[in-house]
């Protein structure tokens, strides 16, 4: 039998970003008023090393319809939060969630027959 010294832990935790609750409230509120209209059915949040990830979808198995991003490391360069549109494209970028999550207004979601 071989004895094996203990493994030592991390010098600190892996962090995650994560929103914070100022940032989720608006984006609730979006997400209450498109489910309110029936565009929208589920979400998921992801919080990752690098970035934290809140996605919508219309059915739950389907892939997300918009991504909206937290990536702090672009603070300084584009701004931290972003929507992502279906097919990767990047639809509006900054740092103030509520101007960036006006891309949600500015589309008039109706339904044309």
């Amino acid at each position: 039998m071989t004895l094996q010294p203990p493994t030592p832990f991390p010098a600190r935790p892996h962090e995650q970003v994560a929103f914070h609750r100022t940032e989720l409230g608006p984006i609730l509120s979006v997400y209450g008023r498109m489910v309110a209209a029936g565009e929208w059915r589920d979400y998921a949040i992801a919080s990752l090393r690098e970035m934290a990830v809140f996605s919508i979808f219309r059915r739950t198995a389907e892939i997300p319809l918009y991504r909206i991003e937290k990536r702090p490391k672009l603070r300084l360069k584009q701004g931290q939060f972003s929507v992502v549109g279906p097919e990767g494209q990047v639809l509006r970028r900054g740092d103030d969630i509520a101007q960036v999550l006006k891309v949600f207004d500015a589309r008039r979601f109706r339904v044309i027959e």
